[in-house]
């Protein structure tokens, strides 16, 4: 019987019916010239904050440092410029690292004619950063790859790029180590003498170039293809993903590739290079759908849930326009293999047909928005437009809520152990909680 009790115990923290024991990190503010972090604990007190000169272009992220504790502990800030050059929704241009009292240590700008830094960011573990930007194409260079049409008056869309930041905190300077342009990987149907000529049902690991898109003009009438809004990585699998608004589709690349395999269709841990490893929300983009079939609308917030935690593996996103005037929270399994590559055959398109859990209630957000799964089951969601922050357990109960001074892109939990060197509970010392630990816990209370 006591050992009964015990496993009994372990498996309700996993999926508890109380808010989950941390730290809430977010920024709220929107376009303004400055901005201040807050880290709260579940009782809504400040545990630390952070002053800035630049308003957040998104959400911001902690970082161990190469000591364990929280004096150790990085801010990185994604915030954004004056005068960027594509002003538009979810601008940027810069990224900050703060130490925990709040110091400045080092700042990088993206922000020039020809690429853009917007919306997120992801902290690599060695701390590279991942940072979206736009990268700007003139109509002739859209006709060359086969766009049938750039339609507004000054002839340029821009498209999405991804770089690998490699920050010097001792020198102030950094250094570009891996990119990845989605130019590299179109595909058309329009003129059969150009390179990237094919068949679009035939080739799902490409984008088709006249796919539309729902277009948002900047302030200035510059069109924007695909809005790229959220980039998360999986260490695990050294891969991204990454979420294009006005696709309504998340993608899957392989991070693995050299520079010159990013721009190609062969190499990395894959064998694809750069190309979608996955892709879903919304098939007719590569002709095996129609309308009915398409379950994602402006979506954000894409994430792998993490090792360890209830649904490891699988993803979850904020659904903005899930139906005519609700938002939801959406959890979705892959169809990964064990190589890392992602099932499909010739003819349908990328599993799942649906939703493995969903959290649909009386929210909405236009903008914006996320949501995390926590490592006791429960989802922290933000809803930007209602300004909301909450939290629900896997039945869906709101076990805690913060309403204060919230218009925040998203927020991200934090546990209580984060700025320990180790996780209460993990006894083999991996870094994570998992049945590996319960089985060490039972044979100690069998030895005991």
């Amino acid at each position: 019987m006591k050992n009964f009790i015990s496993i009994f115990i372990f498996t309700s923290i996993l999926f508890s019916q109380e808010p989950y024991e941390g730290y809430v990190l977010y920024t709220p503010g929107g376009m303004g010239s400055g901005g201040t972090t807050y880290l709260r604990d579940v009782d809504n007190s400040i545990y630390n904050s952070w002053s800035h000169s630049y308003g957040p272009a998104s959400m911001p992220y902690l970082h161990p440092g190469d000591e364990p504790g929280f004096e150790n502990t990085l801010l990185y800030y994604p915030c954004r410029v004056n005068n960027p050059t594509m002003d538009t929704g979810g601008v940027g241009g810069r990224v900050e690292i703060y130490n925990w009292d709040g110091a400045l240590l080092w700042s990088y700008n993206l922000s020039s004619t020809l690429y853009q830094h917007h919306h997120d960011i992801d902290v690599l573990p060695n701390g590279n950063i991942l940072m979206v930007a736009w990268e700007r194409l003139y109509s002739s260079e859209w006709q060359a790859l086969g766009r049938t049409g750039v339609n507004n008056s000054l002839n340029q869309m821009w498209t999405t790029v991804i770089f690998e930041i490699q920050p010097n905190i001792e020198t102030g300077g950094a250094e570009t180590v891996w990119e990845w342009h989605i130019t590299d990987h179109l595909v058309q149907d329009q003129n059969s003498n150009l390179s990237n000529y094919g068949n679009i049902s035939e080739n799902p690991q490409l984008l088709d170039i006249n796919y539309p898109g729902q277009f948002e003009p900047s302030s200035s009438g510059i069109l924007d293809w695909n809005h790229t809004n959220c980039i998360s990585y999986n260490h695990i699998l050294d891969q991204i993903v990454i979420s294009a608004r006005h696709m309504n589709e998340i993608y899957i690349i392989d991070h693995s590739t050299t520079i010159s395999e990013a721009a190609s269709h062969t190499g990395g841990n894959s064998g694809k290079g750069g190309d979608f490893l996955y892709r879903w929300g919304n098939p007719q983009n590569y002709n095996r759908g129609t309308d009915s079939d398409q379950i994602l609308g402006a979506q954000h917030g894409v994430n792998w849930i993490p090792q360890g935690y209830p649904g490891e593996g699988n993803l979850i996103l904020f659904n903005n326009f899930h139906t005519n005037s609700s938002s939801a929270v959406l959890e979705i399994i892959t169809p990964i293999n064990s190589n890392g590559v992602y099932d499909i055959n010739e003819v349908d398109s990328y599993a799942p047909e649906s939703h493995l859990w969903i959290y649909e209630s009386d929210f909405f957000s236009n903008k914006q928005s996320g949501a995390f799964r926590l490592s006791n089951g429960n989802t922290l969601i933000t809803s930007d437009q209602d300004s909301r922050l909450f939290e629900v357990d896997i039945d869906g109960n709101i076990v805690w809520e913060y309403t204060g001074d919230l218009d925040t892109a998203r927020a991200i939990k934090y546990s209580v152990d984060y700025f320990n060197d180790s996780i209460y509970g993990d006894l083999n010392n991996d870094e994570i909680i998992n049945v590996l630990d319960i089985i060490l816990i039972v044979n100690i209370i069998l030895d005991a």
